[in-house]
């Protein structure tokens, strides 16, 4: 099987999703819990872990960490850790996970994933479902924004 030639398009730019969007507070996906000078960090409405939060790169369109240049790549790492410590923060998970992917939407970004004691999984990666699970409860997942948000603004 070869990757379509949508994915190379997007790989150069054309019709980037995260791209086109700009900087939203709130996209069907999530809601911006920080905005930081080159990355947005969004806390995911899908119920597939509490405190999932994707965190996107917000300079020019980058597919991978290595197209950063050395201060980029330090403005960048430093954001997300500031968004993984309000999770660990808001949410005292067991582990973190740190996924750097790209293969759907060709677009720097990093899945961070708190790991709790009753993990579907210990030990292993995340075990993403293969069907979407829903939205969290809005009251819940509205509490998470406002806690996260809170701990983010400084």
């Amino acid at each position: 099987m070869e990757w379509p030639q949508s994915f190379y398009d997007r790989r150069r730019g054309d019709d980037c999703p995260f791209c086109e969007d700009g900087r939203p507070g709130e996209t069907p996906f999530g809601v911006r819990i920080f905005a930081g000078e080159v990355s947005d960090a969004y806390l995911q409405r899908a119920a597939v872990q509490r405190g999932y939060t994707l965190v996107v790169w917000r300079g020019r369109h980058v597919v991978e960490p290595t197209q950063l240049s050395n201060s980029e790549a330090a403005q960048y790492w430093g954001e997300l850790l500031r968004v993984a410590r309000a999770l660990e923060t808001h949410l005292e998970p067991v582990k973190m996970n740190y996924n750097v992917l790209g293969n759907e939407v060709p677009h720097l970004h990093t899945h961070v994933l708190p790991r709790y004691a009753d993990d579907p999984r210990p030990g292993w990666p995340f075990p993403f479902p293969e069907e979407s699970p829903g939205p969290f409860p809005e009251a819940e997942f509205r509490a998470d924004v406002t806690a996260l948000q809170a701990l983010l603004k400084s």
